[in-house]
């Protein structure tokens, strides 16, 4: 466990680098996120001057903590993966098979740093293809810093939790961002549900560290699971689409390439 002195120390170094330090009392949740290898992320991060301010938690979880943070006026969500409760069989589903990770040593940390480099390159492809997900702005071992989506400092509701006035319309757009992840950034989300979108003025995926590309040997499976769990979701507000066909529209004269 981390002590309160090397907290106040951690503190002090990061404001050396011109990081404000906001909401300092989050201690118990710092005690549990803030080991070694997150320290020496936070660091390096703040002397490239991508943080400048940290502070409160904005949703906690057994895979990751994720902390309000700003870049000077930009608004960030700073992901720290938990690297001693990471869970080593959920990870390795999505990085057996992805060739981009073909390579990494499989102990905790090495899967952990291996997560985040991952969700950062599918933000980038997800972002550059126009899919609506938060914009990427950097890593570091187990810590993603990428676009805060909310209003103020309260982020948008999950669609499980949120007001939803238009649920067709809706709908239809997360059809849509499904389709065009696909056909245009190559990628299948590989957890879409109710809990990793986002409802602000338009729907946002998150939660893309699982995505994997379309070589991937599960990547259709991936894609009709996502497809039913929109289904699921959506046919208590409005009429749905019949899934194969769905799934046969976004799949249509596509060749399985990363």
């Amino acid at each position: 466990m981390v002590r309160e002195n090397t907290l106040d120390r951690f503190d002090k170094r990061l404001e050396a680098f011109g990081v404000r330090v906001k909401d300092a009392d989050q201690l118990k949740v710092r005690q549990d996120v803030f080991d070694e290898a997150t320290y020496l992320a936070l660091y390096r991060l703040a002397h490239k001057k991508l943080i400048t301010a940290i502070g409160g938690v904005i949703s906690t979880g057994k895979e990751a903590n994720i902390f309000y943070g700003e870049r000077d006026a930009f608004t960030l969500a700073i992901k720290i993966y938990l690297i001693r409760t990471a869970n080593f069989k959920a990870m390795t589903e999505y990085i057996d098979g992805d060739p981009r990770f073909a390579n990494i040593r499989r102990s905790r940390k090495d899967l952990v740093f291996a997560w985040t480099r991952k969700e950062y390159s599918n933000l980038i492809r997800a972002h550059e293809a126009g899919v609506p997900v938060p914009e990427p702005q950097g890593f570091d071992r187990n810590i993603l810093l990428m676009q805060f989506l909310g209003e103020g400092d309260l982020p948008y509701p999950q669609l499980r939790i949120a007001k939803i006035e238009e649920p067709a319309a809706i709908y239809r757009d997360i059809l849509e961002y499904v389709e065009t992840l696909f056909r245009e950034a190559h990628l299948v989300h590989g957890d879409l549900s109710e809990y990793n979108i986002l409802l602000g003025d338009i729907p946002y995926f998150i939660d893309m560290g699982q995505s994997v590309t379309l070589d991937h040997p599960r990547a259709l499976y991936f894609l009709s699971r996502d497809i039913t769990q929109v289904n699921r979701f959506f046919r208590h507000y409005c009429d749905v689409i019949e899934e194969k066909e769905i799934f046969d529209r976004i799949t249509q004269g596509m060749e399985r390439e990363p």
